[in-house]
């Protein structure tokens, strides 16, 4: 049904100074789930992208904080209608600010089965896709590790959420799917560990 690629694509630089407050953005920040028809701008998507996973310092510091500066988390995103995107999976590369494309064909119809049927998994623009890679936490930290990337990814997902409102985006955050059809459906490497869904779409 899909195919592997590895196609790249250099995101637009972000607007570190977009002249929205945080405070404004907490006072509005509600989960959407329910998106107008619209396909996001790479531009948008590169904001979002870089507030999830973006690099902040040269010694390689990121939006959101990692215990011990290890970044367990990966980012795709599964893209269904986004401007100069073609249909697909693309991991983001943070070092880089860029997507590496390795799922050819949209497959939001397959992450809401995936997602016990839930419609908006698949009735968005786009759905941003974290996992973790957990040793690269749990070999400094051991099992107490676990616990540390699971907190971690609670901070980017926040940190979307608020750049989504700053966009004037919609978003909601799923939790609840099969983990293995997650994986299989995104074609995640056995390291990886699905562990978070946020559709995004126009409000």
């Amino acid at each position: 049904m899909f195919h592997t690629t590895t196609k790249k694509t250099k995101l637009p630089r972000p607007l570190y100074n977009g002249g929205f407050s945080v405070e404004y953005a907490l006072q509005q920040r509600r989960s959407v789930r329910n998106f107008k028809k619209g396909p996001l701008s790479l531009a948008e998507v590169s904001q979002l992208l870089w507030a999830a996973q973006g690099l902040t310092d040269p010694g390689g510091f990121r939006t959101a904080p990692s215990a011990g500066a290890l970044y367990p988390l990966e980012v795709y995103i599964a893209v269904g209608s986004v401007e100069n995107l073609s249909a697909g999976v693309y991991k983001y590369i943070p070092l880089e600010h860029q997507l590496v494309k390795t799922v050819e064909g949209d497959i939001r119809r397959e992450l809401s089965t995936a997602a016990l049927n839930q419609s908006w998994v698949k009735n968005n623009a786009a759905l941003l896709v974290f996992s973790a890679v957990e040793y690269r936490t749990t070999q400094k930290y051991g099992r107490r590790g676990i616990r540390y990337v699971h907190i971690e990814v609670g901070h980017a997902a926040q940190n979307v959420l608020l750049q989504a409102e700053a966009l004037n985006l919609g978003v909601a955050v799923v939790g609840a799917f099969n983990d293995e059809r997650v994986e299989d459906i995104m074609k995640m490497s056995k390291d990886e560990h699905a562990l978070y869904l946020m559709p995004i779409g126009r409000k």
